[in-house]
């Protein structure tokens, strides 16, 4: 008996090794390796910014902008006096953009007698293309004295993301 169960623990050994080695010259690993390269640029900037209309005594200041600001201010002289000015915003990238939100926000202790009206830039901005958006400062004409205050500031805000 103790030589029966010597070859049926060698042969089970046998049988082990063999589908040991039977699981390696079948088993594979295989590898896959790739590489991707981003070549779309993002660049949507504020490119110019000027007085394009002027009423009456108003007079235009200096406007300032970087990349992402655009600053000016005005003298507004008499009831009915105006200055608009013309943000132009470019996307100078490869990938598209899209406006995601768009905010004006007046100073809310700022001159009653200073009436700001805004237009928003384009929904979509292409690759290469330019949008404007505006800002008039209107002395407001219905005003019969001059008020305690005599400035008011607004702020926008535009937020552009990949379309």
């Amino acid at each position: 008996m103790k030589y029966a169960n010597t070859i049926i623990i060698g042969s089970l050994l046998i049988i082990l090794l063999v589908m040991s080695v039977g699981y390696a010259a079948f088993a594979t690993q295989l590898q896959l390796n790739g590489t991707a390269t981003i070549q779309g640029e993002w660049d949507v900037e504020i490119t110019k910014i000027e007085a394009t209309n002027i009423v009456g005594t108003a007079e235009a200041g200096t406007p300032a902008k970087t990349k992402t600001t655009a600053t000016f201010d005005a003298t507004l002289k008499a009831p009915g006096d105006a200055v608009t000015y013309t943000v132009t915003i470019e996307n100078k990238g490869t990938i598209d953009a899209k406006l995601d939100n768009a905010t004006y926000t007046e100073q809310t202790d700022g001159s009653p007698a200073i009436i700001y009206t805004t237009t928003k830039p384009a929904q979509t901005l292409a690759a290469g293309e330019t949008t404007t958006a505006t800002v008039t400062a209107t002395y407001d004409s219905s005003v019969t004295e001059v008020p305690q205050i005599t400035s008011k500031t607004i702020t926008g805000l535009f937020n552009y993301a990949q379309a």
